[in-house]
């Protein structure tokens, strides 16, 4: 509610303010640039030819965009600034009243743009309006990121969510395309297990035939036979 009475009292007095802008403005434009530029050279303002154009054109197209809403914190620091050197060069010294050439129609001027500088225009307005739409599209791309971020990731067409299977984009898990050559399951090492050595070859026996025969005699728990040396 506090936001709405806000707006409101900002729109009137944006119009207003803008209203007396235009309408000095374009009693400037009216009266031509040369003779304003002699009335600031007068008054004892520095470059009355630069500032003259200056606060012609500040009040008549700052009073305008003042009405509208648009861009209004920049021209209210412009007016801002027409105001402070129309009160320090032409009204200061002279009183209160602005019948007896005072400075309180250029500093209530200047206190309106002050508040426009620091609060803004309100919604009701082309800046108000382009606001919003600027942040319900920032809201919005910010629900879609949201929305990607939570929503499940779609797979391809050979490995699937988890590299098992394939889920498709929505839809359940569906069995994979295998392989026409199938390799053997490479089983892994249980940790602890002996680790098999390779079959090796028995070395060949260098045994002659006696040797044979005595091991067999130990084996049947029989004495051996010596042979008997040949006489000589």
């Amino acid at each position: 509610m506090k936001r709405v009475l806000f707006d409101i009292a900002a729109l009137i007095a944006r119009i207003i303010t803008g209203v007396i802008f235009v309408a000095h403005g374009w009693q400037k434009w009216q009266g031509g640039h040369s003779a304003i530029a002699s009335g600031f050279g007068e008054m004892g303002i520095p470059m009355p030819e630069l500032a003259a154009g200056y606060a012609m054109v500040v009040e008549l197209i700052g009073g305008v965009l003042l009405i509208i809403g648009l861009a209004v914190r920049p021209v209210a620091l412009l007016l801002l600034a027409n105001m402070l050197g129309a009160i320090i060069f032409a009204h200061w010294g002279k009183g209160v009243f602005v019948g007896e050439g005072g400075w309180e129609l250029a500093a209530a001027l200047g206190a309106l743009c002050l508040l426009f500088l620091a609060l803004g225009g309100g919604r009701i307005g082309i800046d108000g309006i382009l606001s919003a739409m600027f942040r319900r599209r920032h809201e919005r791309r910010a629900a879609e990121e949201d929305l990607v971020s939570y929503r499940p990731n779609r797979t391809d067409t050979t490995t699937g969510s988890y590299g098992a299977t394939d889920t498709g984009s929505y839809g359940g898990p569906t069995t994979p395309a295998r392989s026409t050559a199938e390799e053997p399951p490479d089983v892994p090492r249980q940790p602890g297990a002996p680790q098999q050595e390779p079959q090796q070859r028995p070395p060949q026996s260098r045994l002659n035939d006696e040797d044979m025969r005595e091991i067999d005699s130990l084996v049947a728990d029989e004495p051996p036979q010596h042979r008997k040396p040949p006489n000589r």
